[in-house]
């Protein structure tokens, strides 16, 4: 039997390049799929919209609180109502800025601060709430700046938001682990996306890290195969 089979999964940011990816293997493995969106225009480029096993959450702003526990009560409704319960909750949603620290204004710091840790730490908190008497998995993204800040030069906010998530993710998974919780993140360096080899025409992609292996890495993490990993931030940099 596929490992997610009658299990209900969260993926936040599904509709994007990476979300996507981690949609499909999860539909491969039996999962069904809960997925929020913020716009309608998400829905365009996100192949499984209309798929039987996806529940796709509309006007879902994942940094206002009341919005993100209506959607986890929506699913965990859901959930109830075939029998299961949230087995997992992957977050994917968050964004990314770049340049020059003197160019930074308070507002962007606090946008990343909000777009990056606040989405992980609500969706997380929700989560944790569905899964205590359960048990399941959390996986985060971090990223490579999140471990190696050195390597976060003219992405300051960018680097300080992404460590709050592998700090989130490392003291969360000390807090749940008794509940049969487990939570870790993968660590991405660049990811070779559409929107990436646009902005970086000149780069060498053969070195980044295809999405479709960092989703490989995040499936195992959410799956029942994962007895024992937690709090760890895992790299995922192919060969850049």
């Amino acid at each position: 039997m596929p490992l997610f089979t009658n299990r209900h999964v969260v993926v936040t940011g599904g509709a994007g390049a990476l979300g996507s990816a981690v949609v499909a293997r999860l539909l491969e493995g039996g999962a069904t799929c809960h997925v929020p969106c913020k716009e309608e225009q998400e829905l365009k480029r996100f192949a499984f919209a209309k798929h039987e096993r996806v529940r796709v959450g509309m006007d879902v702003e994942l940094t206002d609180e009341p919005l993100v526990e209506q959607f986890y009560g929506e699913t965990a409704a859901a959930a109830r109502a075939a029998g299961g319960a949230l087995w997992a909750s992957i977050h994917i949603a968050g964004g990314f800025s770049y340049g020059a620290v003197e160019t930074v204004k308070k507002d962007d710091f606090i946008r990343q601060m909000q777009t990056n840790a606040l989405t992980c730490f609500l969706c997380c908190r929700e989560a944790v709430k569905l899964m205590s008497s359960t048990g399941g998995r959390i996986v985060n993204v971090a990223a490579r700046a999140a471990i190696e800040p050195r390597s976060g030069a003219n992405m300051v906010p960018y680097t300080a938001s992404k460590a709050a998530v592998g700090a989130i993710t490392q003291a969360l998974a000390e807090e749940v682990v008794e509940r049969g919780i487990l939570v870790n993140a993968v660590s991405p360096s660049i990811m070779d996306t559409p929107a990436n080899r646009k902005s970086m025409a000149q780069a060498d992609y053969s070195k980044w890290a295809r999405v479709e292996d960092v989703a490989s890495t995040i499936e195992f993490l959410a799956s029942p195969e994962n007895t024992c990993t937690r709090g760890g931030l895992v790299p995922v940099y192919g060969r850049a």
